[in-house]
């Protein structure tokens, strides 16, 4: 405060003063500051500025939130936050602050934040002198002999003044009269006033002195109290108890029971009867707080404890003990008994959460303050010596501030919320005593997330297969990313990668990964394609990864079977064949030739003969629709013979074609000139006939060889466990067929023709077209692998 400040205070009797920053530590800007304050000041006045004396920006004083924090409910001082003043909040009353006579002081922390900041700020109240000296009882009365010698003196009642220094009791007088002074005996910090007999009493003169005795402070103006005293003049009992000591002096742990003996004080009087009788009592002036604690045998003399002693609450208690005797006049005599309480272990420490932070970031660098606690015990000593530590295994740790037993909880190390998102730090304080006493704190951290992890798929490349005619804009798979993050920060979104041709006929749903076809998909067309989905998370900045689909189309019974031979020249199925009659029995007589566009079961063709003249002439093989006698021909036999062959496949709904043969028995020496009549019309029939072959064979080639160029591009971004091998397999009777075999991860598969390798087995309840194959890789003991389409 300035000095117009103290010019307002009456008699220009209050200043303040402070000692500015003290010591700045580590991160924290800490400091402890010192100012003083006069009590009984109005709310609202300005002790010091703690913003201007700290070097703290005014400007920035409301979004730092700067305050002062306190464990009391009712704080005396708090910092006006528009220009960092510190005010009084409420009236301070010195003496129910701080009782005695010693500097009164007040610790106070100021927390500024964004950094976080803790100052130290001392206040020291000044006493002012509103109180005014007060007797313990308003009237005092002595009874004296006459024969009392000049200079006897007579111990009054003690004034008491709560106020301090200046303030308190300076003086004692009397009224004016011809046979009493007053003088005073410095006791400890207590003054004693004494009625000292200036001239021998006079019984028969005046048998009743009554005299006002005023206590004076040194205040300005000074306030007095002034006690009633009655004199008595009585016949002589000249002698008075003695105690053996003047003091006595006692020491005591606090935790002894109540009902203790503390001490006994003995005085003596040689007197005889009555005037030699002592009783002992408690003088009347003393705090009030020993009443209920000591209590005194007015016989005996021993001092018991009647109530509980606490070190913490006072560390010392002065009892004056009053010996009387019974004589009349009765005497009095005084002596002090000081009991000096020993502190035991009796108070846990106290742990203080000072400011907080119940929130930290995974991505924090260690070092960062997350809290800042105080520690306190109310032992003294070795008992109030503090040892702070975090008994769990987390990382974080106590950092000593300059102040001691404050503390800052740091993080040690760097932090992960997918693997622990929840620390319990459990503080504890023990002290130093003997048995040691312990208090523990937890503080409750939550670690926030950072966009620290990409979405991830379980499997990388995935493979889908899909049945060929599906249906356009159907849902035909979904892919599926995982982000251990939480919250923005693992939501995935899905899109197909730039640069992929797919996005023609393939949509992703970017809410749940859903894949949709936009058209039907022609196996015959197209067997395999290959794209990328990326999955992308809503954290700032976004994290993104990619994961290669490969779809392969299954093959479904939609081609019906095709003949290739017979052929006629108006492009019906039907054929005449002649055959000499002499012919033996397995001729060949003609074969028909047939092609189905699907692959497996769905192509693997069968022959039948639906009709026939004469069931015993001719046989048709079921796989290779080759047509051969069955016996000679006889004489009876007829020379024209039709023969209705059925071409069907093995899809679970088959599809079939249906062929027509003529054959025609002639004479040896016909058919020999028919055959080369036959043979130029043949030579062209097959002409044509091998044409279309080659047309299909090529494009079955053609196909085939970009399916091998695909899954060796495959094969060679995957490990041997994802490896496909297409091999084909030609058709050992002439029939047109595909049979494709694969193999994918430890499991070997076959998609058959109409003629199967030794060893392959059907398998039930697969549709129709899945064969098994044995792994020729493994082991002896191993069985095949299936594929259902």
């Amino acid at each position: 405060m300035g000095s117009d400040g103290r010019c307002r205070f009456s008699d220009c009797r209050w200043f303040a003063f402070h000692v500015s920053l003290l010591l700045i530590i580590g991160e924290q800007a800490l400091a402890e500051l010192r100012y003083s304050v006069p009590e009984e000041m109005k709310e609202g006045t300005a002790v010091g500025n703690v913003a201007k004396d700290l070097g703290l920006d005014r400007t920035s004083l409301t979004e730092r939130r700067i305050r002062v924090v306190s464990g009391s409910k009712d704080a005396f001082f708090e910092v006006n936050p528009d220009n960092g003043a510190l005010q009084v909040r409420r009236k301070i009353d010195r003496e129910e602050l701080c009782q005695g006579s010693g500097a009164c002081v007040i610790e106070l922390k100021v927390l500024v934040e964004n950094p976080l900041e803790i100052h130290y700020v001392v206040v020291e109240i000044t006493d002012v002198n509103d109180h005014s000296p007060i007797f313990s009882e308003k009237e005092q009365q002595f009874e004296i002999f006459e024969q009392a010698s000049p200079g006897t003196r007579f111990e009054l009642h003690a004034a008491r003044d709560p106020d301090a220094g200046i303030n308190s009791i300076r003086a004692y007088t009397v009224t004016s009269n011809d046979h009493f002074e007053i003088e005073i005996s410095q006791n400890d910090e207590e003054k004693i006033p004494f009625l000292v007999l200036r001239k021998s009493l006079d019984r028969e003169q005046k048998n009743k002195h009554v005299l006002f005795v005023t206590a004076v402070d040194g205040g300005k103006p000074p306030r007095s109290g002034t006690l009633n005293v009655s004199v008595v003049v009585l016949d002589i009992n000249d002698n008075k108890p003695i105690f053996s000591r003047d003091t006595y002096q006692i020491e005591i742990y606090e935790n002894v029971p109540v009902g203790t003996t503390v001490t006994k004080v003995n005085a003596t009087d040689p007197d005889e009867g009555t005037n030699g009788e002592i009783e002992y009592s408690l003088s009347k002036t003393l705090v009030r707080k020993v009443y209920d604690i000591f209590e005194l045998d007015r016989i005996t003399g021993q001092i018991k404890l009647k109530g509980e002693l606490d070190f913490e609450e006072s560390e010392i208690h002065k009892l004056d003990v009053q010996a009387s005797d019974k004589g009349t006049p009765q005497l009095t005599s005084r002596c002090r008994v000081i009991v000096k309480i020993k502190d035991v272990n009796d108070n846990p420490p106290e742990i203080e959460i000072t400011s907080l932070s119940n929130t930290v970031s995974e991505d924090s660098k260690p070092g960062t303050i997350i809290s800042l606690i105080s520690v306190t015990d109310r032992d003294s000593s070795v008992n109030g010596k503090i040892i702070s530590s975090i008994t769990e295994d987390v990382p974080f740790e106590l950092k000593p501030s300059y102040k001691e037993n404050t503390y800052s909880v740091v993080t040690k190390g760097f932090l992960d919320r997918e693997e622990v998102s929840h620390y319990e730090i459990i503080i504890k304080a023990t002290d130093c005593g003997e048995p040691s006493l312990s208090t523990f704190k937890t503080l409750n951290i939550q670690i926030s997330d950072v966009n620290d992890n990409r979405p991830k798929f379980s499997q990388n490349p995935l493979q889908f297969y899909l049945v060929e005619n599906n249906v356009a804009g159907a849902s035909i798979f979904s892919v599926s990313a995982t982000d251990n993050d939480v919250n923005e920060n693992a939501a995935i979104s899905y899109h197909i990668a730039r640069g992929n041709d797919v996005t023609t006929f393939l949509n992703v749903n970017s809410d749940n990964g859903h894949i949709t076809a936009l058209k039907s998909f022609d196996f015959e067309v197209l067997k395999t394609f290959q794209f990328q989905v990326v999955a992308t998370d809503s954290g700032t900045p976004s994290l993104s990864s990619n994961v290669t689909v490969n779809v392969f189309i299954l093959d479904q019974n939609d081609n019906a079977p095709v003949i290739l031979y017979p052929v006629s020249s108006n492009g019906s199925a039907e054929g005449v064949e002649e055959i000499p009659r002499n012919v033996n029995a397995g001729h060949l007589v003609t074969k028909v030739r047939a092609y189905d566009a699907d692959i497996g079961y769905n192509g693997w063709l069968l022959f039948s003969l639906q009709e026939v003249t004469d069931h015993s002439l001719f046989g048709l093989d079921r796989y290779t629709g080759q047509i051969r006698t069955l016996r000679s021909f006889t004489e009876t036999d007829e020379a024209e013979h039709k023969l209705l062959i059925l071409v069907k496949d093995n899809g679970n709904v088959s599809l079939s074609a249906t062929a027509t043969v003529i054959v025609k028995l002639v004479e040896p020496k016909e058919a020999f000139a028919a055959s080369d009549v036959k043979s130029a019309t043949k030579v062209d029939e097959e002409d044509n006939v091998t044409f279309y072959l080659m047309i299909t064979l090529g494009s079955v080639s053609v196909l085939f060889i970009i399916s091998i160029i695909v899954l060796i591009a495959m094969q060679c971004s995957k490990s041997t466990d994802y490896t496909s091998k297409y091999l084909q397999e030609t058709n050992y009777d002439g029939t047109l067929c595909h049979s494709i075999q694969y193999r994918s991860g430890d499991k070997r598969y076959m998609l058959v023709g109409p003629r199967m390798s030794i060893g392959s087995t059907i398998v039930p309840g697969s549709h129709a077209n899945t064969l098994v194959l044995p792994d020729r890789r493994r082991g002896s003991g191993e069985g095949g692998s299936t594929l259902s389409v």
